[in-house]
């Protein structure tokens, strides 16, 4: 596996893809980001479509070291099983926490979500 300087790289080679994912973004996504946004979790600030290493993350929070993605059907396909574990894999190794939620959970207790990044950002400030 290629070793990235820091969690923080952001290739500038996916600097169109990610503008592209931010322009056409899912339902969940839109509605999760509009909680998100201007501080909205917590007061931890989060990015959209940040990447790192060679993968998008759907959301990222710098202060937390903490990924959001959200998974809508395409999901529950091996291929993308497989690809989501070593995602997991690779940010775990890069001191990132990852959360996972259906597109489902946004549409239903979005609200939950943030919560759960709140407790979350609770529980790391309690272990420094």
């Amino acid at each position: 596996m290629k070793k990235y300087p820091s969690a923080e790289s952001d290739p500038s080679s996916q600097t169109e893809l990610r503008r592209q994912l931010r322009s056409h973004a899912t339902t969940a996504e839109a509605t999760l980001w509009r909680l998100l946004r201007n501080d909205g979790a917590g007061g931890y600030k989060f990015r959209r479509q940040h990447g790192i290493g060679p993968y998008v993350l759907d959301f990222y929070c710098p202060m937390l070291r903490l990924a959001i993605e959200l998974d809508g059907s395409v999901h529950n396909e091996a291929w993308r099983t497989d690809y989501d574990m070593a995602r997991d894999e690779f940010l775990r190794g890069q001191g990132i926490s990852v959360m996972h939620f259906t597109n489902e959970v946004v549409w239903q207790d979005s609200e939950g979500i943030v919560e759960a990044i709140v407790a979350f950002g609770k529980e790391k400030r309690k272990r420094l």
